[in-house]
């Protein structure tokens, strides 16, 4: 991952060298080949390097249709809480960052196949007024579609640097602050669009702030009710909440560290298990489980919870930048691997907290990974050990895993 790609992630972390060694404990691994199952002894042991470079710890789940049932795998290194000593525990609760982008799209074509809104409606009609700014921002050019495949143009609220700062030097002053959506979009509004809306790609989470905003003006009610009913309780999610203006982590969890973008090895480390996560909203609020993502994936990319037409407008990529070898659907990315596997995934990164759901096109292999911090992880290495084996990546085929994990 580079700097910059983090810095456009959702708290804007930037992931540089870590201090290799500094957590060396690791709970004992689950068995590395389940019974039916694939081996996944690669994967096991970048989680283990993963820790051997610094991070806490690191939790792993893969699932996979074998025949006509379930082989579930779990996997850890590290450790859930470095006071106690805690391994990590498959239940464990964390905060998923962006991931909770594809929640939002889910809501907004199901709204579309009621026949409540089009895609293609402009945010102007839906938000009248909201998407107007001094630095030319306009909401009657820009469409719901275009907020969901990030191609709207529209400024990133979390690049602003009053908002760095916040995220960074102020933040275990300020992390109990509550933030509105409306807040965050007029920090947006203070600047110009990247570009014309539907001539680029550039990530924002502006552009799910909006959609957020969007889904509660189509329907009447707040945005954590309908993504409550009608995506986590039909996906049979039974972890998984958005916590609103709620500082606090449901049971069972471990702790959330954070080196508040500094990259020198010897940074102090913060415990920031705690924090109001209302400055990320819709865009990257969610709480869940590493059982509960790969079930969402599972039943997301098997159709399940669209009607065919909205399954491929959700589905349906466009480049991620100009000869970009990975593409961003509505809420999530795809690429196929140096091994020919086509996967659909999504990162996820809020202060103590990096994260990845991952699937082959039908849902029928998932995995889903939790950092325990937020200055480092290959997650690059991961998706290659889970899905083409121990081999690593290089040139074209790296570069396209390096989209594919890069964006939080």
């Amino acid at each position: 991952m580079t700097a910059r790609s983090l810095r456009r992630a959702l708290t804007g972390f930037v992931v540089a060298a870590t201090a290799a060694g500094a957590f060396t404990a690791t709970a004992p691994a689950a068995s590395a080949a389940p019974a039916g199952g694939r081996d996944h002894r690669a994967t096991q042991e970048v989680m283990d390097a993963e820790v051997a470079a610094g991070v806490p710890g690191v939790l792993g789940q893969a699932r996979e249709r074998v025949q006509d049932r379930t082989v579930t795998w779990n996997g850890s290194s590290g450790v859930a809480d470095l006071n106690t000593g805690r391994p990590r525990l498959p239940e464990d609760r964390f905060r998923v960052g962006s991931i909770s982008k594809v929640f939002a799209s889910v809501v907004l074509l199901q709204l579309e196949a009621e026949g409540r809104l089009s895609l293609d409606d402009t945010v102007e009609s839906r938000l009248p007024g909201v998407l107007r700014g001094n630095g030319g921002h306009d909401g009657r050019h820009v469409t719901i579609r275009q907020l969901l495949n990030h191609s709207s143009g529209i400024y990133n609220y979390t690049e602003d640097e009053d908002v760095k700062k916040f995220l960074s030097t102020e933040f275990m002053e300020r992390r109990f602050e509550t933030r509105t959506p409306r807040q965050l979009v007029d920090v947006a509004l203070r600047h110009e669009p990247y570009f014309e809306p539907g001539t680029d790609f550039h990530y924002s989470n502006t552009n799910y702030i909006l959609a957020g905003m969007i889904v509660e003006k189509v329907t009447g009610r707040p945005y954590a009710t309908e993504i409550t009913q009608r995506v986590i309780r039909r996906a049979g999610l039974r972890a998984t909440t958005f916590p609103g203006t709620s500082p606090a982590m449901p049971n069972p969890h471990g702790r959330a560290y954070s080196k508040l973008l500094k990259t020198e090895p010897d940074a102090k480390t913060y415990d920031v298990t705690e924090l109001n996560p209302s400055w990320g909203g819709a865009a990257g609020a969610i709480i869940s489980t590493t059982g509960d993502l790969n079930r969402f994936y599972n039943v997301l990319l098997s159709g399940r919870l669209l009607p065919e037409k909205q399954q491929r407008e959700l589905l349906t990529t466009i480049p991620m930048g100009k000869g970009s070898p990975a593409g961003y659907g509505l809420g999530i990315m795809s690429a196929t691997l140096s091994c020919g596997v086509t996967v659909f995934s999504h990162s996820g990164g809020i202060h103590g907290s990096t994260s990845l759901v991952v699937s082959d096109e039908k849902g029928g292999h998932t995995a889903a990974f939790n950092y325990n911090g937020d200055w480092h992880a290959d997650l690059v290495s991961l998706v290659q050990a889970e899905y083409c084996g121990p081999a690593k990546p290089t040139g074209a085929a790296r570069d396209t895993l390096n989209k594919l994990t890069a964006l939080r």
